[in-house]
C-alpha cells in the first residue's frame, strides 16, 4: 500500500491548486490541503484492509463492503469485450474521475443543506486520515491554520461563534479538496504497474475500465525502493517548496546566489 506517498502528493496538489481557489496564506491553505492529504487515501476504500477501510471499525468496514460489492457489480454490467475477467471490486469505481466528481459534488451538496456538522463530518474524517498517514506533518500547518481561523473569525464573530465561522469557511472548499484528494490518488494509481481505470466510462481500444499507465520504464511498484527512496522524498520537497512564501524566498536566494558569484568573478 502506498498510503503515505498517495497522502503526501494529495497535500502537495493542495498547496499548489489551493491558490487557484484562492487561498494565498497559510491560515486558509493549510487546512485545504491537510484535507485533500487525507481524501487521498479514500479510493482505497475498496480494499478490505486499507487504512481508510479500518479507520472507524464496523461503520467504515461495511460501507467498504457495500462499495465492493457495487463496484463488481457495475463492472460485470459495463465490462468492454477486451476488459479483463476479474472482479471488479478493488481499483475500479472508485478509482474513476467520475466517483472523484460526484463525491466531491455530494460532499458540497451536504454541507450546503446541513451546515456545520457536515462540515465537522467530512473535515474531521479526512484531517482523521491524514493524521493517521502523515502524523505531525499535518498536525503542525494544521495548528497554524486553525489558528489564524479562530482569530479572524474571533475578531468578527466574537470569541464564542468563532469556531462556527470557521467551519462554515471551509463549506466552499471541502467538496473541492475531497474530489482533488481523489484525483491525485488515481493518478498516483496510474503511475504503477496495475495502473488505474481513471477515465471510465470511456472506451479505449474494445475496454470500458481501461487502466491508464505510462510506459514500462516510468512505471513503478508499490512499497518497493522507487517510490520510498525516489517518488516519496521528491514529493516532501516540493511539498516544502510549494508552502505560502517559501518559493520566493528560495528564487530570492538563488538570485542572490547568482549576483555574487557574479561579482566575485569581476
Amino acid at each position: 500500500m502506498m498510503g503515505v506517498t498517495h497522502s503526501a502528493t494529495g497535500m502537495l496538489a493542495g498547496l499548489v491548486l489551493g491558490r487557484g481557489i484562492g487561498l494565498e496564506s497559510m491560515t486558509d491553505v493549510a487546512p485545504f490541503a491537510a484535507t485533500c492529504a487525507g481524501y487521498a487515501l479514500l479510493p482505497d476504500l475498496d480494499h478490505p484492509h486499507s487504512t481508510v477501510t479500518r479507520k472507524l471499525g464496523p461503520i467504515t468496514r461495511v460501507v467498504s463492503a457495500g462499495l465492493r460489492a457495487s463496484s463488481g457489480a457495475l463492472y460485470r454490467a459495463t465490462k468492454g469485450p477486451r476488459d479483463e475477467n476479474v472482479k471488479g471490486t478493488h481499483r475500479h469505481a472508485s478509482h474513476t474521475a467520475v466517483f472523484a466528481a460526484l463525491l466531491g459534488a455530494f460532499c458540497w451538496a451536504s454541507t450546503t443543506w446541513w451546515g456545520v456538522w457536515a462540515v465537522v463530518a467530512w473535515l474531521g474524517f479526512g484531517l482523521l486520515l491524514a493524521y493517521d498517514r502523515l502524523g505531525m506533518l499535518i498536525v503542525v500547518p494544521l495548528g497554524i491554520g486553525a489558528a489564524g481561523w479562530l482569530v479572524q473569525a474571533g475578531s468578527v464573530a466574537g470569541i464564542g461563534p468563532a469556531a462556527n465561522v470557521a467551519l462554515e469557511q471551509c463549506s466552499g472548499w471541502l467538496g473541492i479538496a475531497v474530489a482533488v484528494g481523489m484525483f491525485v490518488h488515481c493518478l498516483g494509481d496510474a503511475m504503477t504497474e496495475s495502473g488505474c481505470p481513471f477515465l471510465f466510462p470511456i472506451p479505449i481500444a474494445g475496454e470500458t475500465w481501461y487502466e491508464l499507465r505510462p510506459p514500462a520504464l516510468l512505471r513503478f511498484r508499490t512499497g518497493k525502493w522507487g517510490e520510498y527512496l525516489v517518488v516519496l522524498p521528491l514529493v516532501v520537497v516540493a511539498c516544502v517548496a510549494a508552502l505560502p512564501g517559501v518559493w520566493p524566498q528560495l528564487m530570492t536566494a538563488v538570485n542572490a546566489s547568482e549576483l555574487f558569484g557574479l561579482g566575485g568573478s569581476q
